[in-house]
């Protein structure tokens, strides 16, 4: 009786990863210029979510690496957010390779010509599922034309050739074969299905903004047909000129390639609805059309957009460049965005006031309403949040969840025991404020007392049920923090100045003090102090900066301290140097200098611990 018990939930469970692993009843085809799902048209506006099943923006202080696989919870993130905002497909970047300017212990998906490291595929066989799951299509693309990621450059690197060469070596081109015929014949570990046979999958596209000669990209799509008869091909080709984005000709002509697209950086917002309709007119019904990737203009000029990709139903749909989601460690993931003009960043649903200079709240209320539109809907409320995950606390000035999405706040809460009444000690908290810092700090918590914590999420159809109780919190030290928005917390200061942009230079960290030689900062200490924290970014290995220290704020002592640096290896965006200047020695300083001592710096943070 066991063993027929046994047998028919492992039969139910198959059952179950079956149903899930063919979420979709049909593959996307072609009428036309028209996308099907079935027999009905398929039309959407979207995402591109470049870290979906790679992750590059890991930028805690302390951390050299910012490459890493996103978790379950991360991915699941993603397709909760695009599913909330009416999105039914996404576009991942690429299959990321090994690429020697990486940090050694980046993980990768090809390793080499013919080697492919599993634990990462076994990520893509997750996001296959959860695609399935959410009913959210995923826009496979499977290279890079540039080094982001890995990409050409990285697969000629293999064989000591060079990227150019990719296009026309019999070698670098069986490589990629290679991998092509990995991926598609692959088996998803989690659901069984083959990815050819997986319906989640829109369609593959040859690359990433690919510089391809119409020779390569025929016989790679070839190619493709003859491993996969299910599933759609675009055309990764990219016109680089940010001017003159129009699809090519040879293209339209090819029986090989389904579906082209065009990606929109215009520097003029006016001229990318123009530019898309010079794109319908060369296409002329030919070919379904998607505009893959736009962005980096103003809300407005975004709805223009939307609108006109709605109005025109020779376009598919289109993709905002670009979605960031929820950190497995607290708050989100930040991507300065290299073509934002020092402006834009990723988006975080539903918007923040830290995406208040480009509009993000506005932004993301806007572009969803489009989604529905696209699909002859009305737009549904907004739905209540799911509780988030209160983690581990070991103070209670650095505590941090993981986000729920849909979230524009969260309530904190507090107990002296299990059992008593829990007060609100953090109101409409922000996950979206300090990047890849704690989230809250207890200010009223009282030194020698312990305390349990919990969190609610908040937004506008209601607040969640309360996460998990961590505690109890001793409180062993109090904390005073400086996150650099104005000069609030200095005791004085001289020729320092708050900055903000440039913000991938300096790990993402938006609000910063710049100082040049002869700047100083004075803190006062509010009880006996234990340790002086400053994290800061100076371009050169040299030490920019001196702390001193003093009893009585005019008789100073330098206190000699030579800083932990935390240097990344990935030169592709011109990281500053970070570094950690601390004190915690046996003399109780009532007041800390720091000082510019010769090149520039800026200063990301200060924390001072005092009992």
């Amino acid at each position: 009786m066991r063993r027929a018990n046994m047998l028919f939930t492992l039969t139910l469970f198959f059952i179950v990863n079956l149903m899930n692993a063919q979420g979709f009843k049909n593959f996307v085809s072609v009428d036309g210029n028209k996308l099907m799902d079935g027999d009905k048209e398929y039309r959407f506006i979207s995402f591109n979510v470049p870290t979906l099943n790679f992750q590059e923006d890991e930028m805690n202080f302390k951390e050299t690496n910012p490459y890493g696989l996103p978790t379950e919870f991360e991915m699941r993130d993603v397709f909760a957010t695009v599913k909330e905002m009416g999105g039914q497909a996404i576009r991942i970047y690429t299959i990321p390779v090994k690429h020697t300017g990486f940090p050694k212990n980046a993980p990768t998906y090809v390793e080499a010509p013919g080697q492919f490291n599993e634990a990462a595929f076994k990520i893509t066989d997750k996001m296959l599922q959860l695609a399935n799951e959410y009913n959210v299509r995923i826009i496979f693309s499977l290279l890079n034309n540039r080094q982001w990621m890995g990409g050409r450059p990285n697969y000629a690197a293999f064989r000591g050739k060079t990227a150019d060469e990719f296009w026309t070596d019999p070698q670098l081109i069986e490589d990629f074969k290679a991998t092509l015929n990995f991926v598609i014949n692959r088996k998803n570990s989690y659901t069984g299905v083959k990815y050819k046979d997986d319906k989640s999958i829109l369609c593959w596209e040859t690359g990433n903004e690919l510089t391809s000669p119409i020779d390569w990209t025929i016989n790679i799509t070839r190619y493709i047909k003859s491993l996969d008869k299910n599933h759609l091909i675009m055309d990764g080709w990219y016109s680089d000129d940010l001017d003159f984005p129009f699809v090519r000709e040879a293209s339209l002509n090819e029986w090989s390639i389904d579906m082209v697209s065009s990606h929109h950086y215009e520097r003029n917002a006016i001229d990318v609805p123009k530019n898309i309709k010079k794109n319908i007119e060369l296409i002329n019904k030919r070919k379904p059309y998607l505009v893959g990737e736009f962005g980096f203009i103003s809300t407005s000029g975004i709805e223009s957009v939307l609108d006109f990709v709605i109005d025109n139903k020779d376009v598919s749909g289109a993709l905002i460049w670009s979605l960031r989601h929820h950190r497995k460690d607290g708050g989100f993931y930040w991507h300065s965005e290299p073509l934002g003009a020092g402006l834009f960043k990723a988006y975080h649903w539903p918007g923040f006031v830290s995406g208040e200079k480009y509009d993000e709240s506005n932004l993301m209320t806007m572009y969803r309403n489009k989604a529905f539109e696209i699909q002859g809907m009305e737009t549904p409320a907004v739905s209540a949040p799911l509780a988030p995950e209160l983690l581990p606390i070991e103070k209670a000035h650095a505590i941090s969840w993981r986000g729920a999405m849909g979230a524009t706040g969260y309530n904190v809460y507090r107990s002296e025991s299990k059992g008593d009444p829990w007060k609100i000690v953090g109101y409409n908290i922000s996950d979206a404020d300090v990047p890849y810092f704690p989230l809250f700090h207890d200010k009223t918590a009282q030194l020698g007392k312990s305390y349990y914590y919990s969190v609610a999420a908040i937004n506008a159809s209601g607040t969640s049920e309360r996460s998990n109780i961590v505690g109890p919190v001793k409180v062993n030290e109090l904390a005073k923090i400086d996150t650099m928005k104005n000069l609030g917390f200095v005791e004085d200061s001289k020729a320092v100045i708050p900055v903000v942009g440039s913000d991938r230079n300096f790990k993402e960290i938006r609000n910063r003090l710049y100082g040049d030689y002869g700047s100083e900062l004075t803190y006062s200490i509010p009880g006996k102090l234990e340790e002086f924290k400053l994290f800061a970014f100076e371009k050169k290995r040299f030490r920019y900066i001196a702390i001193h220290g003093s009893n009585d704020g005019e008789t100073w002592v330098d206190l000699d301290i030579f800083p932990e640096s935390f240097t990344n290896r990935d030169s592709s965006y011109g990281y500053w140097k970070p570094k950690i200047y601390s004190y915690s020695g046996d003399k109780d300083y009532k007041y800390i200098k720091v000082l510019f001592k010769g090149g520039i710096a800026q200063l990301a943070r200060v924390e001072i611990t005092y009992k």
